[in-house]
């Protein structure tokens, strides 16, 4: 499946940013539900609504906070799809 080129690239700053040893986990994660994302909405393009929707289900709450962080630093604009939820 094909990415809007900005949002694959910011993906991969978050990415990079993580520790080491939390990387390909969270890849694999957010990877597979931003695809899912993406086709629940019948398209063939992820973006960067269906990215950070992926962050948001599948971060444990430990990482909350810097999840947070990470997507600020990033330039995703979480806020504009409704993040965080529940007052997180």
């Amino acid at each position: 499946m094909n990415w809007e080129p900005k949002t694959e690239e910011r993906f991969k700053a978050v990415i990079a940013k993580l520790p080491i040893f939390h990387r390909h986990i969270a890849e694999n994660a957010v990877v597979s539900k931003a695809k899912e994302n993406a086709k629940a909405r019948n398209s063939e393009l992820v973006e960067e609504k269906d990215v950070i929707a992926a962050f948001f289900s599948d971060v444990p709450s430990p990482f909350y906070s810097m999840m947070i962080r990470l997507l600020d630093q990033s330039g995703f604009d979480y806020k504009k799809y409704g993040f965080p939820k529940n007052g997180k």
